[in-house]
């Protein structure tokens, strides 16, 4: 029997040659140093028990369901940037389940089948994904590397069509960790006022920079010059994925701003996402979450410190990183990426990413987590730094 399904499903659901790898080797029980690791509460942090109690509130077993979501957590929410240095009007932010809801509701909200968006090049593979969900193109942009990341402009330019209905920006980028600058901002938010391009902001990793730089903008919460959603959650600025409460602020001139939140709060009820729960622990949540977040700064810094120490005099460069999770090396092309990946998982018992897995425009870089816990994360480098060298783990 034969049933027709949707074509916007990838055509192979078939693992990589890497996840088959390892795959088997996790069957076999062999040890494996995972510099991979993305999800904070898998990374032995210390949560503070006030995120447990944070739910013992007499409404979670009331359903009063609001669109945009319960005033008192927009109110949290806005709180978050206030700390920060921003006003943002709670009015102005939409709750969500995750970021990749938030994009969902996005690409609704903006386009149409065939319409398409720009995306970074290299970034978190995601946007084809979701894009394709909603039938919508996803054309890419790329960064450029000259001692930092920076946008490539001029390509960026070249990639709009009459089709493009949004940019989206990752700042920090996930995994170059570049901010967006204030020279980049002015001619990409006149760009897209002038093209009547809408900008996405995804800011998960804004508050984990490794040091201050006065050309860096963190958010473009509360910005006016074009129609701007900024993106940010629970997942990464708490460490707490489990959670599921993102959220969006929305600015930009009044007209479009003011369409577009209507539109959005009509989109939000018909899917009514956000748990009761969650909105009432809101504001604990994100007090709760700053522990946890001082940790994760603590330990990305020092697995940082100790890469570069490490790679110093090696064949892998560190490249530049700003903030964010991740670390990026430029290895010799003496193998291709997916050799490396899968020799140093082999023989190395060390896991690290493969640069295409982000769409790297050339070969050979590979990605490693500095969420990663320190004892794992030393070892594991120290290892693959030898195997770098000479293709020996002694």
């Amino acid at each position: 029997m034969t049933y027709m399904f949707s074509a916007r499903f990838p055509r192979d659901f078939r693992p990589n040659r890497l996840s088959r790898a390892l795959e088997a080797r996790r069957r076999e029980g062999a040890p494996i140093l995972d510099l991979t690791v993305s999800n904070p509460t898998r990374a032995a942090f210390d949560y503070p028990p006030e995120i447990a109690r944070s739910f013992d509130h007499p409404d979670v077993l009331r359903y009063d369901p609001a669109p945009a979501g319960l005033r008192a957590a927009r109110q949290a929410v806005a709180g978050y940037y206030a700390a920060r240095g921003r006003r943002v009007d709670p009015e102005r932010i939409l709750l969500t389940a995750s970021t990749s809801e938030a994009y969902a509701y996005l690409f609704k909200l903006l386009t149409d089948p065939g319409d398409q968006v720009l995306a970074p090049r290299p970034s978190y593979p995601l946007f084809e994904c979701l894009a394709s969900m909603e039938s919508v193109d996803v054309r890419t942009y790329p960064l450029f590397y000259h001692g930092r990341w920076a946008i490539d402009l001029d390509a960026l330019a070249a990639a709009v069509t009459g089709r493009t209905r949004a940019l989206i920006l990752v700042n920090p980028n996930n995994p170059t960790g570049s901010y967006l600058k204030r020279a980049e901002w002015e001619l990409l938010s006149r760009m897209c006022r002038e093209r009547t391009i809408a900008l996405i902001s995804d800011e998960v990793f804004s508050d984990y920079a490794f040091g201050p730089d006065q050309e860096r903008i963190a958010t473009l919460a509360g910005e006016e010059e074009c129609l701007t959603f900024s993106l940010s959650g629970l997942s990464k600025i708490a460490g707490l994925p489990q959670m599921k409460l993102g959220w969006m602020v929305v600015g930009g001139p009044a007209e479009p701003r003011d369409q577009a939140w209507e539109r959005l709060e009509w989109i939000a009820d018909t899917y009514l996402s956000v748990s009761t729960p969650v909105q009432h622990a809101a504001a604990r949540l994100l007090a709760a979450g700053e522990a946890v977040q001082q940790q994760i700064r603590r330990r990305t810094s020092e697995n940082l410190q100790f890469a570069r120490q490490t790679l110093a005099h090696s064949c892998a460069t560190p490249l530049a990183v700003e903030g964010g999770w991740c670390l990026t090396l430029q290895v010799p092309r003496v193998r291709t990426e997916e050799e490396w990946t899968l020799d140093l998982l082999s023989q190395c018992g060390v896991l690290v990413q493969p640069g295409f897995f982000y769409d790297f425009e050339s070969e050979a870089f590979l990605v490693v987590s500095l969420l990663t816990e320190p004892v794992v994360f030393r070892e594991g480098l120290t290892r693959a730094t030898r195997f770098l060298e000479d293709g020996s783990v002694q």
